[in-house]
């Protein structure tokens, strides 16, 4: 059974980082795609980050490009979200997803890709 488990969020004052983390169990490491999403009040679930089985490829959203970094541990257990310089627009709670890939580069920037969701955790950024 797979099981997608998300942590890591919390308030942060502008300019801080947060690191997520998220555990996938149930799949292979090898056919696991996996990304971060996140969804503010009143707004719709936006793609934040994504990232290749083999973590050769990744997707970010332009208004995260050069502040979060998305990675996965040597064993492929553990998805990681590094965020920098936050901002107040980063409110949002943050969802980790996980879906069978598609090919060994294929990454996915959409919700409708993804079919494994965790509870989501969230990250606050006061203004």
């Amino acid at each position: 059974q797979v099981r997608v488990v998300e942590s890591g969020g919390g308030s942060v004052q502008a300019g801080g980082s947060l690191r997520l983390s998220c555990v996938a169990s149930g799949y292979t490491s090898s056919s696991r795609c996996m990304g971060w999403f996140r969804q503010a009040p009143g707004k719709e679930r936006e793609g934040v980050a994504a990232i290749s089985s083999g973590g050769g490829n990744t997707y970010y959203a332009d208004s995260v490009k050069g502040r979060f970094t998305i990675s996965q541990d040597n064993a492929k257990t553990t998805l990681y979200l590094q965020m920098k310089r936050l901002k107040p627009e980063d409110t949002a709670v943050y969802y980790c997803a996980a879906t069978i890939c598609r090919s060994r580069w294929w990454v996915g920037s959409l919700a409708a890709e993804y079919n494994e969701w965790g509870k989501g955790t969230p990250v606050t950024v006061p203004s």
